[in-house]
């Protein structure tokens, strides 16, 4: 059984790094403050570790980061993930989580609705706080109600919630633009 791999790579909002194993995926890092931070967060989540060359799927999962980062819409629902090993809620959030697209939200109690017990919101929201896959399940697509930003785990916290949301096109404030139509988390059907 091979150790897992890890590769690092640079996006438009600073160096990500990305871990897998014999069954896909098993985490992505944001930026930290340099290239050598990120990959050491990392390493820290996945000690056996060893830094390699990405396979071809876990190359093209990363040039679809890239992308995403640089502004292009990309789907991520087919990218191998490992889930093996997650509680059962944050596989179920996750999966939900991986339908939104780019430039488009929705809230952790519309989260909680899907999986049927709106008493849910609290428990997806530290899903999602834990989510191994940042970008690729995009947990920064999920606010709070009103459209409120709620919390991000991620380097920089809500500001670098907001820098994604804004790369993807997404509103990000509670106010309606300049022809009145409310944020996509205020659309009916979208809490």
């Amino acid at each position: 059984m091979e150790s897992p791999g890890t590769t690092a790579f640079e996006t438009a909002i600073g160096p990500c790094a990305i871990a897998w194993g014999e069954k896909g995926i098993v985490g992505v890092q944001l930026p930290e403050a340099d290239a050598a931070a990120t990959q050491a967060k990392l390493q820290k989540r996945f000690p056996l570790a060893q830094e390699r060359p990405a396979p071809a799927a876990v190359r093209d999962v990363i040039d679809r980061i890239i992308a995403l980062l640089e502004g292009e819409k990309v789907d991520f629902s087919k990218a191998p993930l490992d889930m093996e090993g997650l509680p059962p809620l944050h596989r179920q959030v996750y999966e939900i989580a991986l339908q939104i697209a780019p430039g488009e939200t929705l809230t952790y109690g519309a989260i909680a609705r899907r999986i049927g017990d709106v008493s849910l919101s609290q428990a997806i929201g530290q899903a999602l706080g834990k989510n191994p896959f940042p970008i690729i399940v995009p947990c920064h697509r999920v606010l709070g109600a009103s459209g409120k930003t709620g919390g991000f785990s991620a380097n920089g916290g809500a500001e670098t919630k907001l820098r994604i949301l804004t790369i993807e096109g997404a509103r990000t404030s509670d106010e309606p633009d300049l022809f009145g139509n409310l944020p996509l988390a205020m659309k009916p059907g979208r809490r």
